[in-house]
């Protein structure tokens, strides 16, 4: 960006500051640019997006308040809009709709949204609600009696948090619930774009959700990453990738080199393409970005990159969970 009083570029400042909201302070790496020469700074709409996201982000995981795009899928689920959501809640009119956008729910309201995650919660308070009628309520309470149905018979939950870890929305997800479908996806698009070894998939698919992070302050898949010897490494990756080959979301080829080693090489199967449907256009692109920066790159290339990222650095010793505040230190992409 220029400075509108020199019109000379201005450097991009990153530094840590407190933000008040709701009466109380959250720290917060802090973006902005500074015009050496008069000392001024500015930030653009995008910088201001993004710190504020930061202290929204920690404020609604101190007080267990869903994010946005969990408070969608609860309403999704049983098939209502935005208003008639509102409704059974006894929210205003377009109240649903406005923190599916982002707003922040008071306390009171974030728990009466949890509350109605559970069906037979969800048919309660639709029996309450008078706007309906009974052939609305009918159609709503079979929905609802279908999926808890679906919930006591199916096991894939169980076997999602087995996968994924047992865990709310926090700064070790990029806040963001783990996404197994997303995160099925994403290595079904790098398998297809870059045909990568093993080691360089659980680059690819950091640089991605860190990067994502970066641009956000949300993650693609809401996976956790760890420090490793190679480099960071989804959560209890071996099983996740067993999963997905089993299942047929992918190929896995065994690569026997001239030093004895065995590596994993990932490719897409012809009868499994990759969906695009489930990533917004943001996400996409940053896909994208990461697979055309790494596609010539080798597999030992890509781990010398991610040893020289903070994520790593600061966390290899104890081999630690990677908090994605890194995300704002990457250096290689």
């Amino acid at each position: 960006m220029k400075s509108p009083i020199t019109g000379k570029e201005m450097t991009l400042i990153k530094e840590k500051k407190s933000m008040n909201f709701r009466k109380e302070t959250f720290e917060v790496i802090f973006h902005y640019y500074k015009c050496e020469d008069s000392g001024e700074t500015f930030t653009t709409t995008a910088l201001d997006n993004l710190n504020i996201s930061q202290v929204y982000n920690q404020y609604r995981d101190k007080h267990n308040i869903p994010f946005p795009e969990e408070i969608k899928k609860i309403r999704e689920k049983y098939g209502v809009s935005a208003t008639k959501m509102s409704e059974i809640l006894g929210f205003g009119v377009n109240t649903y709709r406005q923190y599916e956008a982002g707003e922040i729910p008071s306390s009171a309201n974030a728990r009466l949204i949890q509350v109605v995650n559970e069906p037979e919660q969800f048919i309660s308070m639709l029996k309450l609600c008078d706007t309906f009628d009974d052939k609305q309520k009918e159609k709503y309470i079979n929905k609802a009696l279908s999926l808890l149905e679906y919930q006591n018979r199916e096991s894939f939950a169980s076997l999602k948090n087995y996968l994924l870890g047992e865990h709310l929305a926090d700064i070790y997800s990029g806040y963001k619930n783990p996404n197994l479908n997303k995160f099925a996806e994403m290595v079904i698009y790098f398998a297809d774009k870059t045909q990568p070894f093993k080691t360089k998939m659980n680059k690819l698919l950091f640089y991605a959700d860190f990067l994502m992070f970066k641009q956000t302050c949300f993650s693609i898949s809401g996976i956790r990453y760890k420090a490793r010897e190679m480099g960071p490494v989804p959560y209890n990756f071996q099983s996740i990738f067993e999963y997905l080959t089993t299942n047929g979301y992918l190929d896995i080829s065994y690569v026997q080199f001239n030093q004895g080693y065995v590596g994993e090489q990932f490719s897409c199967r012809k009868d499994r393409k990759f969906n695009a449907d489930l990533f917004s256009e943001e996400e996409l692109n940053v896909l994208e970005k990461v697979a055309s920066f790494f596609k010539s790159t080798k597999t030992n290339e890509i781990i010398e990159f991610s040893h020289k990222e903070k994520a790593w650095i600061n966390n290899i010793k104890n081999k630690d969970i990677i908090s994605y505040e890194y995300a704002f230190e990457l250096s290689e992409i």
